[in-house]
């Protein structure tokens, strides 16, 4: 009787696995009815997917009107291709790194690894990013059911965490189709009870991750790898237009390695993860794209200079109430003098910075930067407040960007703590295609603003939300450009900020400049752990006294 019992408990589970999970997403398996860019973020199990002689994903992609391209071991910032394990995720989408690693991701355009494209490289961003780790990422220690908690480890708490702040990105980019793609299973799981541990963490993703984070967007969806490569009748595909999460039996692997000691899975196994995955893909794009954001205008061929336009008569507007900084409909922000210039007049540096109402794709104003930076120089177009404002219920900034350029070297200041003793921490961008093409979003949390290297406690993160004396968009090194700016506001991850377009344009007056010593430098950053591999086992704005030289020359947008 004792035998007897646990038999039929495990009769029982292996009944309840047998039955289809389905979830109904619209009927349409299509392709995209144009050519889409895709980036697939992967290490040698993708290569071996992506490839004609294998798995032939690349090809097949190819023919549902999908541009591949891939990042591999190497690749990238800081050689953020070599960090593909789940901690790892949160240097790529999460980190004051990951503006730089994100915008060099979404201009990829390249091949890094051996896969016929027959399609032509149709310009513009990647829109798909598909991102999964290595099979020894499947050798989580824990339990099944432990609760996502902070750290770096390979557990199911941490793995749970890690995946769930993900979504604080993802949803401040509805623009992008994030697909996950778990960890392929190994073949001899370490520690004791990894098995288990992989099934209930990639089933969790499957089923409950977007579920319990309540989470609101179709940009975000998960093909269950692992669960493909464990046996010939487990299954992650799309039937009658409805997704089945197909699980029949507990594990078995001996189907789909490579060869004994090697964790790499078979071609027959890559194959049958195509031949399940792209049909699936559709979906998710022809869902995702019920909703997504629409492109913008194009900007016409010739930009020309400013113009300054009266503005009218307006209340300041209230950040607290608003969400939004500015919107450059009309009168500055509550508390502030508006948007000013500042500039080093010891070198031929020159900048501009007033609200303009020739925004390409824009009704009315958005604030104009134009720029000019001689080497080893600086400039600023800052807002300074007249009393400390409380940003603390905010997770970052939020602006919309339009550039003439890609690669141009913005920086994006915060200017905190006590007014006698101002602390400055920068973020650091780089323009994008889809910044030149059009109207892009850009999100920054606070933790990617770090203390500038002139000031004490260099690098530290910022925490200062509470004290907030000023923000800037800056320039520090040899740089020369116009970018546009609007709808600048505050978010958190429930409340993304989209602005209507802007109605009435704004004012531009002179006012004074000043300028810092030095040009901030950005850190370069480290991994926290070293990789898995897949293998067979601004600038500161110095203000009134600070320095004794100061020259003034100031453009501002004042009510």
């Amino acid at each position: 009787m004792k035998t007897v019992i646990p038999m039929l408990l495990c009769l029982l589970l292996l009944s309840a696995f047998s039955q289809p999970v389905s979830l109904p997403l619209g009927d349409s398996q299509s392709p995209p009815s144009g050519v889409v860019k895709l980036v697939f973020i992967h290490h040698s199990t993708g290569e071996n997917w992506l490839a004609d002689e294998n798995g032939g994903l690349g090809m097949a992609l190819g023919q549902n009107n999908y541009f591949v391209s891939d990042t591999n071991y190497g690749w990238g910032p800081d050689g953020i291709g070599d960090r593909t394990d789940i901690p790892n995720w949160l240097e790529w989408f999460r980190r004051s790194e990951s503006p730089r690693i994100l915008a060099a991701l979404y201009a990829e355009s390249g091949q890094h690894s051996p896969y016929t494209r027959q399609l032509a490289d149709p310009g513009g961003e990647n829109q798909v990013v598909l991102f999964k780790s290595c099979f020894p990422n499947s050798n989580l220690s824990g339990s099944p059911g432990d609760a996502a908690q902070p750290g770096e480890d390979l557990t199911v708490a941490n793995a749970k965490y890690v995946y769930n702040e993900l979504l604080q990105y993802f949803s401040t980019r509805p623009d992008k189709l994030f697909v996950v793609i778990t960890a392929p299973p190994v073949a001899n799981p370490e520690p004791r009870g990894a098995d288990a541990n992989a099934r209930a963490f990639n089933t969790w993703l499957v089923n409950d991750w977007l579920e319990e984070n309540a989470y609101p967007y179709p940009n975000v969806a998960v093909f269950d790898f692992y669960n493909v490569l464990t046996a010939p009748d487990n299954h992650h595909r799309v039937v009658n237009g409805r997704i089945e999460h197909l699980i029949s039996t507990g594990r078995n692997t001996s189907s789909y390695s490579s060869a004994p000691g090697d964790d790499h899975p078979s071609r027959d196994g890559n194959l049958k993860a195509t031949q399940e995955f792209v049909p699936m893909l559709n979906l998710f794009y022809q869902r995702w794209m019920e909703s997504a954001p629409q492109p913008v205008a194009q900007p016409p061929a010739e930009i020309q200079p400013p113009a300054a336009v009266e503005a009218p008569a307006q209340p300041a507007m209230d950040i607290a109430a608003s969400g939004f900084i500015d919107q450059f409909e009309g009168g500055a922000p509550a508390a502030s003098q508006g948007w000013q210039a500042y500039w080093d007049d010891a070198a031929p540096t020159r900048i501009t910075c007033a609200a303009s109402n020739d925004a390409p794709g824009r009704s009315s104003a958005a604030l104009r930067i134009d720029f000019d930076i001689a080497a080893e120089s600086w400039a600023t177009c800052a807002l300074m407040f007249d009393t400390p404002q409380d940003w603390s219920t905010a997770e970052g900034l939020q602006f919309e960007m339009h550039a003439l350029q890609e690669g141009l070297i913005l920086h994006v200041d915060i200017y905190a703590g006590n007014p006698e003793n101002r602390e400055s921490y920068l973020a650091e961008l780089h323009t994008t295609a889809a910044q030149v093409n059009g109207w892009a979003l850009q999100t920054l949390f606070w933790e990617q603003f770090q203390r500038v290297t002139w000031e004490e406690n260099a690098g530290a993160p910022f925490t200062k939300a509470h004290q907030v004396q000023g923000m800037a968009f800056g320039f520090g090194t040899q740089n020369q450009g116009t970018i546009w700016v609007d709808d600048v506001g505050l978010f958190n991850a429930q409340t993304i900020m989209v602005a209507p377009p802007p109605e009435a344009p704004a004012a531009a007056l002179e006012a004074p400049v000043e300028q810092p010593e030095e040009i901030p430098q950005q850190p370069a950053s480290q991994p926290s752990r070293p990789p898995l591999r897949c293998l067979g086992g601004l600038l500161p704005l110095v203000l009134l006294g600070v320095l004794g030289r100061r020259s003034k020359h100031a453009t501002a947008a004042t009510p």
